[in-house]
């Protein structure tokens, strides 16, 4: 039997405990990101109403005090968002943010599939909502006009191709960095090894991006959700065996291959923890 056949019985032992995904990098999230034309220079919080109570970790209020959630906007602006009643019925899931003319409205984590647009100017106590539309790809781009008759115009697509470039380089880069310094403490220093992660990760995230962009436009955002976890646990299991297999080819030093899937293993998680915190930092990248 080759040395490296020798890990794949801990390898298939791990793929069966991860019943939660282990993400592969710094995976993308879904979003919806909104431009508002015709703005005044006044006061203005924007929300999605949903047409679900729930969606991801944010849902209707349900009445009780540990359940209002109003971590990022003023309670007085929840309290008037909470108390908005949608003629059709679409309900605010307790995510709001304050826009300037001109800005974005952005909403990156589990976006709701069908919403409307609902603008809150606190300085006339005034409430403008957009017709409904629905998430079109894996990140939805949308213009919204505020007409001169104070009206919302039906959301168009703007699909910002140039962003999603971006976007996308900025998190293989990430990714390369966080797996490139865990492999200098793994001890994998030689410069034939470095490329060979660097390169790896590279593939991994391009082809992970394009299968889940792929999946969500064409089949929704539950199929995407399914997928997600499979792709993510393959995309561990192709890197563990390609650093089991192929590490030692490019060193003179030999070391167990099952130490390349631990590896694979911990820089997995490492980078999936490292894109959350960076989320922090720049919203809509990760």
């Amino acid at each position: 039997m080759k040395p490296y056949l020798k890990f794949l019985p801990m390898l298939a032992l791990l793929l069966a405990l991860l019943a939660l995904p282990v993400s592969a990098d710094m995976g993308p999230k879904p979003s919806v990101r909104m431009t508002v034309t015709g703005l005044e220079e006044e006061t203005c919080y924007a929300t999605l109403l949903s047409k679900t109570p729930s969606t991801g970790p944010y849902s209707a209020w349900d009445g009780t005090e540990e359940n209002a959630f109003y971590y990022d906007f003023p309670y007085e602006i929840w309290k008037e968002f909470v108390e908005y009643r949608d003629p059709d019925g679409y309900y605010f899931l307790q995510m709001a943010r304050q826009i300037d003319p001109g800005m974005k409205f952005a909403w990156t984590y589990y976006p709701p599939k069908e919403f409307k647009l609902l603008l809150y100017f606190p300085e006339r106590d005034e409430f403008i909502v957009s017709p409904p539309c629905s998430r079109y790809a894996f990140d939805s781009y949308f213009t919204v006009e505020l007409t001169e008759e104070g009206t919302l115009s039906a959301p168009k697509r703007s699909y910002d191709y140039r962003w999603e470039l971006l976007s996308l380089v900025a998190r293989i880069a990430a990714t390369i960095l966080v797996e490139i310094g865990l492999a200098l403490l793994f001890g994998y220093r030689e410069k034939r090894q470095l490329l060979f992660l660097a390169g790896m990760n590279a593939v991994t995230q391009i082809l992970l991006n394009v299968a889940l962009n792929t999946i969500d436009y064409y089949s929704g955002y539950m199929a995407f959700l399914f997928a997600y976890v499979e792709l993510e646990l393959l995309v561990f299991a192709l890197e563990a065996t390609l650093c089991a297999i192929l590490l030692n080819r490019f060193s003179e030093r030999k070391r167990h291959p099952a130490l390349a899937v631990l590896y694979a293993l911990v820089a997995n998680a490492l980078s999936f923890g490292a894109g959350l915190g960076l989320a922090v930092v720049i919203p809509g990248i990760f």
